[in-house]
């Protein structure tokens, strides 16, 4: 009796690990398609908000110089010079940061540091990438977006804003397109074997099994690294052509 009830608990194992090992990478996959899927369309919208308000001002524009002209026709010149202060601060929210050379980079990188500056975080970022490049530009969103998104999450949980920045860098060094991200955090990320801890659960666990999965679908290197109040990521993507 015992060596049959044994016999069934095996038997019910060994089922049990033929399913997991045939369905769950397919529910992985279904999981991390309609995250990235997700995460395209956000990211689409937040750049199509950023060029509706650039459109928006360009719009505008002939009504801030007829006003300008008017203050200056009545000698109102503390009046012109407060009118232009103010649309240099409104242009500034709406202006392109960066021009990488790269359309696509152009547009997530813009619409990210938008919203880094936004939340107040101090951002120093320098980018040149080619026009032309063998790397998916779904892929390059996806990468670069998830990388900031992740940032900026970590520099939101500190309290102090002088705290919080985020530290940008993307060239093309060796053949290879280099990308590095480090930003403030709250303590020290934790590790879980040879990658790290999210600290949030749902779609940012996804996010860093994306990054995982981009970088090794064009045979790249990902290096985590943290330190207390601090964390970075570097990626290297070979380029090929």
């Amino acid at each position: 009796m015992a060596w049959e009830l044994l016999f069934i608990t095996v038997i019910l194992l060994v089922i049990n690990m033929v399913i997991w090992r045939i369905f769950m990478p397919r529910y992985v996959d279904r999981k991390i398609s309609r995250f990235q899927n997700e995460l395209v369309d956000r990211h689409y919208n937040e750049v199509e908000t950023m060029y509706r308000k650039m459109r928006g001002w360009r719009h505008d524009y002939h009504n801030h110089i007829q006003v300008l002209k008017a203050h200056m026709s009545l000698s109102q010149y503390e009046q012109a010079e407060d009118y232009l202060d103010r649309l240099e601060e409104d242009l500034t929210s709406v202006d392109t940061v960066l021009k990488t050379g790269n359309v696509m980079v152009d547009a997530i990188l813009n619409s990210k540091l938008t919203m880094i500056q936004e939340k107040k975080i101090a951002v120093d970022a320098t980018a040149i990438v080619p026009e032309e490049i063998s790397i998916s530009g779904i892929d390059l969103s996806v990468l670069i977006g998830n990388l900031l998104d992740n940032a900026m999450e970590a520099c939101m949980e500190l309290d102090e804003e002088k705290e919080r920045f985020i530290r940008i860098y993307i060239d093309i060094i060796k053949k290879q397109l280099y990308i590095s991200v480090t930003n403030s955090m709250a303590g020290k990320a934790k590790r879980t074997g040879s990658g790290f801890l999210s600290r949030k659960t749902g779609s940012h666990g996804f996010g860093l099994l994306r990054i995982d999965s981009i970088v090794d679908k064009y045979g790249g290197f990902l290096n985590r690294q943290t330190e207390d109040g601090v964390f970075a990521t570097e990626v290297t993507l070979p380029l090929t052509g």
